[in-house]
């Protein structure tokens, strides 16, 4: 398991790295003001989107994965814990 905090900045974009089904994919989470949220975009090496959505987070004891019906590797967003936790 790969663990990244997540480290918010309201003026920047956060970004990393996460391995998927076995391949690198960039990962940026932006706030959006209209919408109140983050959203996670997961986009390809070359740049082109996979998929983006609200970032969900998960309870302590629930696990719900942001990349489901994308990818069989799981990235979950603990809200308690303010990071995310990839199985790739």
């Amino acid at each position: 398991m790969t663990i990244i905090q997540f480290l918010p900045s309201p003026i920047s974009a956060f970004q990393f790295i996460a391995e998927l089904d076995g391949n690198n994919y960039n990962c940026i989470v932006t706030w959006n003001v209209y919408g109140q949220r983050w959203y996670i975009t997961v986009a390809n090496q070359d740049g082109t989107p996979v998929f983006t959505l609200p970032q969900i987070g998960s309870p302590n004891n629930y696990d719900i994965s942001l990349t489901a019906g994308y990818f069989t590797s799981t990235m979950v967003f603990r809200q308690s814990l303010q990071r995310y936790e990839i199985n790739p």
